[in-house]
């Protein structure tokens, strides 16, 4: 592995690292190797490398919607927060796939760019946006997305447009074809400061007044099953606040499962498929996860 250290300088290697640093649920083993490109080049270089020597290689944003298990990650991890680099362009912005896509919203109110207000509360990076078709508050990810820069697993660098991701509800095909996320640009409308402000404030409190802030968690675990909200589902099946070990089905939001203190991916994992064969023994209704399991036992 020694290539690497050509490619990558001291501090962008970490061997054996623990990934609970770098997840909100603050839970996970370890990786083998963790890298973090400075640009997309490198980025690109690793995919490619890892394809060509046949190493596992999984990809990490800030790991908001990501659940590793105790056994950690073999291989590569190759974690993106440092692609973090946003621009604007009259009613363009173009941000880099590790950049924070509160971060990228914050920067059309700065601008005067109204479209990205549903964003304001989202944790995770522009490549889980994509990735997910992130959404919030009526507002997704395909609504407002221009294009997308990707790379293939042997490295190449290509412009697609939004169309071509196959963006639907909390999926497109960015996994299925083993893209990676290198940047993506945002077409927004001009609007008022003032009422981009109003709107961001209210979804804000909103975000706060409802959900467990307090508590590591990975966002809502569950998507929206047709015709009904998980939340719902879960709050009338008195699963609230049932936990096993430091995992636990928030108090405050059904929807959320948070870490309490030192709740281990397996306690974690349990716990949502409790949650789900009781939303389908008391509803009939099957709990598709929201949240990413990824990693060894």
């Amino acid at each position: 592995m020694d290539i690497l250290e050509t490619i990558f300088s001291p501090e962008q290697i970490k061997r054996n690292t623990e990934l609970k640093e770098y997840t909100y649920t603050k839970m996970g083993g370890s990786a083998d190797i963790a890298l973090f490109p400075n640009t997309y080049e490198q980025a690109a270089w690793a995919i490619s490398f890892a394809k060509k020597e046949n190493i596992p290689l999984t990809i990490l944003g800030n790991g908001s919607n990501v659940i590793i298990k105790d056994g950690g990650i073999r291989g590569i991890v190759l974690i993106l927060t440092n692609l973090c680099e946003i621009s604007v362009d009259g009613n363009k912005i173009t941000a880099g796939s590790g950049a924070k896509i509160i971060d990228v919203s914050r920067m059309a109110l700065e601008h005067s760019l109204t479209g990205l207000e549903f964003a304001c509360g989202i944790p995770g990076t522009v490549g889980g946006a994509l990735y997910m078709n992130a959404g919030a508050y009526g507002g997704e990810t395909k609504n407002v997305l221009e294009s997308a820069l990707v790379a293939d697993r042997e490295g190449n660098i290509t412009k697609l447009n939004t169309e071509e991701l196959d963006l639907e509800y909390r999926t497109s095909n960015i996994e299925r074809k083993g893209l990676l996320v290198l940047e993506a640009t945002f077409i927004l409308q001009p609007g008022k400061y003032e009422e981009i402000k109003e709107k961001m404030d209210d979804l804000t409190h909103q975000r706060e007044s409802k959900q467990p802030l307090e508590y590591p968690s990975c966002g809502s675990v569950f998507k929206r099953p047709p015709g009904y909200f998980a939340g719902k589902l879960i709050q009338d099946s008195h699963l609230q606040g049932v936990s096993i070990g430091d995992a636990e089905v928030s108090k405050k939001h059904a929807g959320f499962i948070v870490n309490k203190k030192n709740a281990s991916a397996k306690d974690y994992i349990s716990l949502i498929e409790h949650v789900q064969k009781t939303v389908k023994e008391n509803f009939g209704v099957d709990l598709e996860r929201e949240v990413r399991i990824i990693g060894e036992d």
